[in-house]
């Protein structure tokens, strides 16, 4: 992403500053479909640095899955927090 210039930073305070109702939308497109809409697509949450002790065997397993393993296991720890959370 590249940074915003002063210009659009100008412009971005005023549309805050502004009621919706007087914001003109004439030229932005018509969003029609949302059926192929991704909630959370670029949700992004802070990552925390950490040092974690894991027995050999579970860390060999993720490894050997290839690249990522820092994610995959982020990914199984968010899925049991969400499944409990439901609970």
């Amino acid at each position: 992403m590249s940074k915003v210039t002063r210009k659009q930073a100008r412009e971005i305070r005023a549309l805050a500053r502004m009621k919706d109702s007087e914001i003109n939308l004439k030229d932005a497109a018509e969003l029609a479909h949302w059926d192929r809409a991704v909630v959370g697509k670029f949700y992004r949450p802070i990552k925390k640095p950490l040092t974690i002790r894991l027995d050999a065997d579970v860390l060999a397993w993720l490894k050997s899955q290839g690249r990522g393993y820092q994610t995959r296991l982020n990914s199984l720890l968010r899925a049991a927090m969400e499944k409990h959370a439901h609970r």
